[in-house]
């Protein structure tokens, strides 16, 4: 039996893909953050944003059925950026193949920020190992908004295997 993830891809981003990840950045934020203000940013800009500063200064993945693009994830160094998907896809295990690739390309670890108020990616990251290491009132971002830093870090000897969660 073929499901919906066993056709999903995950592969490195293109130049091409910025118009579809804005989309995917911009419909995640919306569906999955209410207490956001509005949007300001144009798809436009968005995707301009995409493909002259994220992928360039990025390790961006891509989870890809056929030319859709589903959802995406960017690195720099240890700090995974962001880890967006098409609210459509969510609890479909695609944010968990991407998750583990990007372990895969960093197996020391991995931090990365969350908003307080984003209670489904804080308990995402807690079911695949991340703990709190810190925490700030949101002077440091655009929205404001408390934060908290995560960081996984694998068990001595562990490797993560590929294609697992």
């Amino acid at each position: 039996m073929t499901t919906a993830q066993d056709t999903v891809t995950i592969r490195p981003a293109r130049p091409t893909d910025a118009p579809a990840i804005a989309a995917v950045h911009q419909d995640s934020r919306r569906a999955t953050m209410p207490y956001l203000p509005p949007q300001r940013r144009t798809h436009d800009e968005v995707t301009r944003w995409i493909r002259e500063i994220v992928l360039p200064e990025s390790h961006t993945l891509v989870a890809v059925r056929g030319p859709e693009v589903l959802g995406y994830a960017t690195v720099q160094g240890d700090l995974l950026d962001q880890l967006y998907l098409r609210p459509d896809v969510r609890r479909t295990g695609i944010g968990t193949r991407l998750l583990t690739e990007v372990r895969r390309h960093r197996p020391a670890g991995l931090t990365l920020h969350v908003f307080q108020l984003n209670t489904e990616a804080r308990a995402f990251y807690a079911h695949h190992g991340f703990r709190v290491v810190a925490t700030d009132d949101g002077s440091g971002n655009m929205e404001n908004l408390p934060e908290l830093t995560l960081r996984w870090t694998p068990s001595p000897g562990a490797a993560v295997p590929p294609g697992s969660p």
